[in-house]
């Protein structure tokens, strides 16, 4: 890729990227407060400030090396922190503030999803106008963040979920993980090059995409002769 081409696809991913790590991250600060741990909401998570979640190595710079080893640019945000023991259902809450994380990338991706439909077949736009790219690109982030936070491990939002359903005497083995993240965030970003496991990971994303896809099905409808 050239450098007029990456600074096209950069500019287009930019706020998309910006929209879904910080809505991501707000989701969970909010569910706690919800549910009652104020702790993230007191140290500033529940925000709709990019700058309260961005980590500066996390979100920019290890995404940047990673696109430019051609790899897939996997980052993190800050950590959102949850005083478990807060939270009026440990057990039952602690699993909803993981899942708040990749619902609130869902709904995004359907918004997305109908910025998309509007623009092309309301307003006659084609596939290289920026904004249509733009578009394509919240459809892409949103989707490949749902299917990697719901992979069932510590600390990611997937293993947050089964830490909530495993049964006691395992989760608490399993939290171990989850004060350690690097023992499985470093073999997790060389395990997702394995081209099988990368192929299986594109497909999970696809099929988000079309859950996107489907529920504009309706509005589809309205603008389709």
């Amino acid at each position: 890729m050239d450098i007029n081409s990456f600074m096209q696809t950069a500019s287009a991913y930019a706020l998309p990227v910006l929209f879904a790590i910080t809505l991501h991250e707000a989701a969970h600060a909010y569910s706690a407060n919800r549910f009652g741990d104020p702790t993230a909401a007191d140290e500033g998570h529940l925000s709709l400030n990019p700058l309260n979640h961005i980590s500066l190595f996390g979100t920019i710079l290890l995404p940047l090396i990673m696109v430019m080893m051609s790899l897939p640019p996997l980052g993190y945000a800050k950590p959102v922190p949850v005083e478990i023991d807060k939270l009026r259902d440990p057990k039952l809450h602690s699993a909803c503030v993981a899942a708040a994380g990749p619902a609130a990338n869902l709904l995004m991706g359907v918004g997305w999803m109908v910025v998309w439909v509007i623009l092309k077949h309301a307003l006659g736009m084609d596939g290289h106008d920026f904004f249509v790219k733009m578009a394509e690109a919240g459809v892409a982030i949103n989707s490949v963040m749902i299917v990697v936070n719901l992979i069932p491990i510590p600390p990611l939002d997937g293993g947050g979920i089964l830490m909530g359903i495993l049964p006691d005497v395992i989760s608490r083995k399993l939290e171990w993980f989850d004060r350690h993240p690097l023992v499985i965030i470093i073999p997790l970003l060389a395990l997702v090059n394995y081209p099988p496991v990368l192929q299986f990971l594109i497909e999970c994303t696809y099929a988000v995409q079309r859950v996107f896809h489907m529920a504009v099905q309706p509005l589809l409808a309205l603008l389709l002769p």
